[in-house]
């Protein structure tokens, strides 16, 4: 886990990388004093040092030590193997993809003092009798954040192959937050878009330890979509409600978003999925089940970083987000540079500037970018004012992007365009999402316009502008 002084180095980058928006933010919301009620997670006699020192020594670590299911807990975070491209010879290279595994020491049990510090500050405790599902649900969620991450581990994993017998590969170990990043040759040199594999512990070690392989020619098109208020409720411009959110209540999807992702899956061809949110790598399963619930199944990229304290959690939602994304978004390109993107995001963070930047950065690369424009919430005023919008997207052609509160309403025309554009016509599925019945066709005065063709009749969605 981290020491003292790496922790430091880490929030002090977060904190370099926070925007003055950001900042206005999170004053207005005062995070930083509910955070400074949330507990530490562990105290510093309990950060393994021998551990730590030795992670930094990387991959060729002598020190380093195999995983095993009692001393320790093993993560395997699904992923997506692609394949580059020669610049000269325009042959195809191997099937490749980064493998990420995330370590943890077992034992962890007082649980219930972290449990209960979360319950007092979004007010469940104190009510009489309580609410005992609530309850429960804080404790599952909250572990693998207070459990103690194992730096210098490392685990033996079996990848499938279509070709032969399964390949046996080394991931670690672990570095000084507890994670192994390594990019394996998955040696499936007959896969074809679209092919799933499973990967397992090798000898079964940990029998419920298993990760799907998902493998994404170089052309094609993929979405890279927010997760926090873009597809899920978070409310993460109040600290009390992303508390609540996170840790206490059944997650819920956004209204429409569900619906509108389907479209996109199969308007554009089972593209490949990238679900990119600020929250900490500790919520993968609580993510990885929601969205595999209620979306598309893709890759998670969560932030590496490892935190001490519970309030951790809500300032990787809020502080340094732009910078974050748009690293993320870097590997991304680097791993699938020719495929067309469509980017979904909302406006309560950052979103916006991040998927400008990276249009500007990658031309012709993001073909699409849709905002959700987040009402209802406190302290979004600001942040929905068409100023800041056409600031964020100053200099990126209005037939770009797009605002909705409504994709049926906002993003139909706009997604039909683009697949027009594409030359890939029209779906049944998109058709049916094109012509709604007219008692749910509304006049929307805040976003934008659309002719939409259903059948020669035109409906008119007006606009802002």
């Amino acid at each position: 886990m981290a020491d003292g002084k790496s922790l430091t180095i880490e929030r002090l980058h977060q904190d370099l990388q926070e925007t003055s928006t950001e900042a206005d933010a999170r004053r207005a919301g005062n995070f930083d004093d509910v955070e400074g009620k949330l507990l530490q997670r562990w105290s510093s006699d309990e950060v393994r040092h021998v551990e730590t020192v030795t992670a930094f020594l990387g991959l060729h670590n002598p020190f380093s030590k195999r995983a095993n299911p009692k001393d320790h807990k093993v993560w395997l975070l699904d992923n997506i193997a692609y394949r580059l491209v020669d610049s000269h010879t325009h042959d195809p290279q191997p099937w490749q993809a980064e493998f990420v595994a995330c370590f943890f020491h077992t034992g962890r049990k007082d649980i219930g003092k972290f449990a209960s510090n979360i319950a007092d500050q979004i007010g469940l405790d104190g009510r009489v009798g309580g609410d005992l599902e609530a309850k429960k649900r804080i404790e599952e969620r909250v572990q693998p954040l207070i459990d103690a991450i194992a730096p210098a581990t490392y685990i033996d994993v079996s990848i499938p192959s279509t070709t032969g017998q399964p390949h046996i590969h080394r991931l670690g170990p672990s570095n000084s937050n507890g994670i192994s990043s390594q990019i394996v040759l998955t040696g499936d040199g007959n896969a074809i878009d679209g092919t799933v594999i499973k990967t397992t512990s090798a000898n079964n070690l940990f029998p419920n330890l298993s990760a799907h392989t998902r493998f994404a020619s170089p052309d094609g098109w993929a979405i890279i979509s927010d997760i926090d208020d873009t597809i899920k409720v978070t409310h993460t411009t109040d600290p009390i409600g992303t508390l609540k959110t996170t840790f206490a209540e059944i997650p819920t999807t956004t209204d429409g978003l569900p619906e509108f992702y389907r479209v996109l899956h199969e308007q554009f061809k089972n593209p490949a999925w990238f679900y990119l949110s600020a929250s900490p790598y500790n919520l993968y399963p609580f993510l990885h089940t929601f969205i595999h619930d209620h979306y598309k199944p893709g890759t998670i990229i969560l932030r590496d970083s490892s935190w001490m304290v519970l309030g951790g959690v809500l300032k990787s939602l809020t502080q340094g987000t732009q910078a974050y994304k748009t690293d993320r978004m870097n590997k991304i390109h680097d791993w699938l540079p020719n495929r067309k993107f469509i980017c979904v995001g909302d406006s309560t963070q950052s979103d916006p500037e991040a998927y400008a930047e990276m249009f500007h950065k990658y031309q012709n690369w993001i073909k699409a970018i849709y905002i959700r424009v987040v009402e209802n919430e406190p302290h979004m005023t600001g942040k929905n004012k068409p100023e800041r919008f056409e600031k964020a997207f100053k200099g990126v052609p209005r037939s770009v992007w797009r605002l909705f509160t409504d994709p049926r309403k906002h993003l139909a025309d706009h997604v039909k365009h683009v697949a027009d554009e594409a030359s890939l016509g029209i779906t049944g599925a998109l058709q049916g999402y094109l012509c709604p019945s007219e008692q749910n066709i509304k006049t929307d005065q805040r976003i934008a316009s659309a002719n939409i063709d259903c059948g020669g009749k035109a409906v008119l969605l007006e606009s802002q502008e």
